[in-house]
């Protein structure tokens, strides 16, 4: 049987949106950041030559650099300033949750409360300047070949370095204000833009590679067949938990006893969301943007590289069998390590017993939280598997069909539908706390007349 929130949400519709004048802001806010970022993707940096850039693009287009312009919305391909888009953030976000599991300082700041957070949150931020400026310089070193003319070398590097590390610093201040003050989480939504820009241009190349070359209508077919399917199983998935029931037992009050509650604990198959995919993407970016930049022509043609260098291309570009390996093993730790920062259930367990709550046939305390930790990592262990096919599955698709655009895959689908998702929940629940603020307007006043 629906609960009342439930059936809230069934109860919503437009006069409901209409209403509620504080969604409507946020939204807006929302809509607005995301358009000053995608206005950003199309500012070059300055003294770059817009010709000689296109033609190393080009040449390097099928390996980490086209990954980095699908994360960036194209802002690589300009290569715009935002062109390291967020992805620092989230490579410092990384280290700091791994250290807060193994530092005392940083896991004593995380249980202050809100103090603590935002302590940590300052530290992710200069931690984030710190690799902004290292692979700033490292981009701006490497693009310094194609400046224009009469632009001096270290001019370039200088303002190539302030212009980046401005850029990627600006939009982590801008998706921390979508978080605070719009809807939906700010950074992912940064992510989503980027790629939902970039998928219509890219679908439109697929259709136009088989109308001129001999790629067969039937096969894109397909690939449109197969794409609706990977949407209908990442919203089954995502969607998809398990109940823990939760009794609680009859509780003494002034008027007598109040009748015992049956709940439940609910447990998503894949607790870490999209965040798996993100982290694992980001560390393989780190050693590839070396070899894009760095390496000369390594990233184009592996053979002409040599030392570190030319291993790297070889054996971490985007298709071989090294990098979706290291790529899998990367998203399932994530999964399992994000999981274990985001449910306890020790501390859920605690909890249980401070009110009374207890699962049926499991005794309560030491022996409910094995239970739960049970149960949790086997729902992890099915929702790493499945993070790993549908982040593989783009790099099978781009290994054995050259043709087919890596935005049509698993990792850029999981991302847009998750956020689609989560951005949809988050509006429901404004709107049902609307619903709810309405009613009890209106039995105060209500009771006021009488």
């Amino acid at each position: 049987m629906a609960n009342a929130a439930e059936q809230m949400a069934r109860n919503l519709n437009f006069s409901t949106f209409g209403k509620a004048k504080d969604l409507q802001a946020r939204i807006l806010f929302t809509l607005g950041i995301l358009v000053l970022y995608r206005l950003g993707t199309f500012i070059p940096i300055p003294g770059l030559d817009p010709s000689q850039y296109a033609s190393l693009f080009e040449a390097q287009s099928g390996g980490i650099l086209g990954n980095m312009n699908m994360f960036a919305g194209g802002a690589v391909e300009r290569m715009g300033i935002f062109a390291l888009n967020v992805m620092p953030y989230i490579t410092a976000s990384i280290i700091i949750q791994m250290m807060t599991t193994a530092s005392p300082t940083l896991e004593k700041l995380k249980k202050e409360g809100e103090a603590g957070r935002k302590q940590i949150n300052q530290y992710t931020r200069y931690l984030t300047l710190a690799f902004a400026l290292v692979q700033s310089f490292a981009i701006s070193a490497g693009l310094a070949g194609v400046r224009l003319e009469g632009i001096s070398s270290w001019f370039f590097i200088l303002t190539g370095v302030v212009t980046l590390t401005g850029g990627t610093m600006l939009l982590m201040w801008m998706g921390e204000q979508i978080t605070a003050r719009g809807i939906g989480n700010g950074i992912s939504l940064i992510i989503f833009a980027g790629i939902v820009a970039e998928m219509p241009r890219a679908i439109y190349n697929l259709i136009a590679q088989a109308r001129t070359t001999s790629v067969d209508i039937g096969f894109v077919l397909a690939i449109v067949v197969m794409v609706l399917a990977l949407i209908m199983f990442i919203v089954f998935i995502e969607r998809s938990q398990r109940r823990l029931i939760i009794h609680y037992p009859k509780r003494q009050q002034s008027q007598g006893f109040a009748q015992g509650q049956r709940s439940f604990l609910p447990l998503k198959i894949n607790t870490s969301g999209v965040i798996p995919a993100i982290f694992a993407s980001a560390l393989l970016m780190l050693p590839m943007t070396a070899v894009g930049f760095l390496g000369a022509g390594a990233a184009a043609d592996p053979s002409s590289a040599t030392g570190a260098l030319g291993w790297l291309a070889a054996n971490f570009s985007p298709g071989s069998w090294t990098h979706m390996i290291t790529y899998g093993v990367l998203v399932a730790f994530f999964a399992f390590f994000y999981t274990s920062i985001m449910f306890n259930p020790t501390e859920t367990a605690d909890n249980l017993r401070k009110y009374g709550g207890f699962i049926p046939g499991i005794r309560p305390g030491s022996n409910t939280a094995a239970y739960i930790d049970y149960v949790l990592t086997r729902l992890t262990t099915i929702g790493a598997l499945y993070l790993v096919f549908i982040c593989i599955l783009p790099e099978f698709l781009r290994r054995y069909f050259p043709g087919i655009p890596f935005y049509i895959g698993g990792t850029s689908l999981l991302i847009v539908v998750s956020v689609t998702m989560d951005t949809v929940t988050q509006i429901q629940s404004h709107l049902i706390a609307h619903q709810y603020e309405g009613m009890i307007k209106k039995s105060k006043l209500g009771g006021k007349r009488k």
